[in-house]
Parts: C-alpha cells; structure tokens; sequence
C-alpha cells in the first residue's frame, strides 16, 4: 500500500516562511483537505509535494508497502491539477492523451475513446486544445488525474471553471474512481472537500520569520 510521510516540512522565500513544522503521515485511500485564505501557502505546499519546488526544511517520503520509493521515481507515483499549470494548447485531444498515457498508464482499461466520453469531450477529440473552452480544459485536467494509475492526486482548486453541473461531475468523480488514491485537495470552497476527513489549516503553519 502507498503511503506519504513529510515530517516537519517548511518553505521559505528569502525572510519569510510560508510555512513551517507541517508533518503529514498519510496512506492509499485517505483525503487531505489543505485550506487557508489566499496567500496562507496552500499552492505553495501542494508544488512542494508535486516536487516541482524543494521544501527548505524538513523530509519527504514516499513507500510502497513500507518499502521506501526512491525519490527520482516520485513523479511515477503522482498526477497534479492546478490552474497555474497549462496544457499544450498545439496539440489536439486525441494527441494529448496519447502522448500523456505514455508516461502514465490509463486506469480502468478504458480506452481513449472512452475516457473522452467520460470526460464529455468525446466531441473534441481533433480539435486543438487551444479551442477549448476554460471548463472543458479543467474537466480534461481533472480526468488525467482520475485516470492515470498514480497513488498520489494533488488538487489545487480543482472546480475553477466548472458549472454547477461541473461540480457534480468532479463529486462523482472522486467517489467512483478516486476511493484507493490518496487524494490532497487545496481549496477554500466546501463543495470540493467537504468529503475530506482530514483537514491541515494553513494558518496553523504559517510563520513570518525575519532572519
């Protein structure tokens, strides 16, 4: 089973802490809500997980069955929506998903085909990205993350751009396919956590520390 140990784990930019002394011990299966008001350091701690920004202090540790996962395999481990990151606009659906699932295996033994209908874009696919509209682009994000076997799915905001009827579908989203992922969720609105039993505050962990 997978599991994710950070103990004490910090960021600073130059005199400033984001956040300090946050330790999580999580497993397969268990949601992470991370809320905080804007500029508390729930982006930041999420691209620290994602490994896409070193932690300044404390360690990070990945295990499959208590066997430790070295960190070069950590991307393998993981999937990441956020609206800071872009999808390759040149591309067309059908490209994408292609090139995406060479790197990542598609869960559930659905084709792309499929997943394109489960994502209703099954319209889309030889259209470029490029045209897509903001919703379609966050359901297309959302549905790499539910859809790749990955232990790890970090979400930062991940109903930016979604209708109501959007939102529905991400709920059941996480219900249907998102049971054995460990899932961590950056969010101020209820509606894309309230189903998480564990919560980090990040008001809780942050410190302005002048050096």
């Amino acid at each position: 089973m997978f599991s994710l140990k950070l103990d004490k784990g910090g960021k600073r930019f130059q005199h400033e802490w984001v956040f300090r002394n946050l330790s999580l011990d999580l497993k397969a299966g268990t949601k992470l809500a991370v809320t905080g008001g804007n500029g508390s350091g729930k982006s930041t701690l999420i691209k620290c997980l994602a490994g896409q920004m070193p932690f300044t202090e404390g360690k990070i540790q990945f295990f499959n069955d208590k066997a430790e996962i070295p960190d070069s395999d950590y991307y393998k481990q993981l999937v990441i929506s956020a609206p800071y990151l872009e999808l390759p606009e040149e591309f067309s659906l059908r490209e994408f998903l292609h090139f995406h699932f060479k790197f990542k295996k598609i869960s559930g033994g659905l084709t792309l085909n499929e997943l394109a209908k489960t994502l209703y874009l099954e319209h889309a696919l030889n259209k470029p990205i490029s045209y897509f509209s903001s919703g379609m682009k966050q359901r297309l994000k959302l549905g790499i993350c539910f859809f790749s076997q990955a232990n790890l799915v970090l979400l930062d905001e991940p109903t930016s751009n979604l209708d109501s009827q959007g939102i529905a579908w991400y709920r059941d989203l996480v219900q249907l396919e998102g049971q054995d992922k460990c899932l961590i969720i950056a969010s101020n609105d209820p509606r894309e956590y309230d189903f998480c039993r564990l919560t980090v505050k990040m008001e809780n962990f942050k410190k302005k520390i002048s050096l």
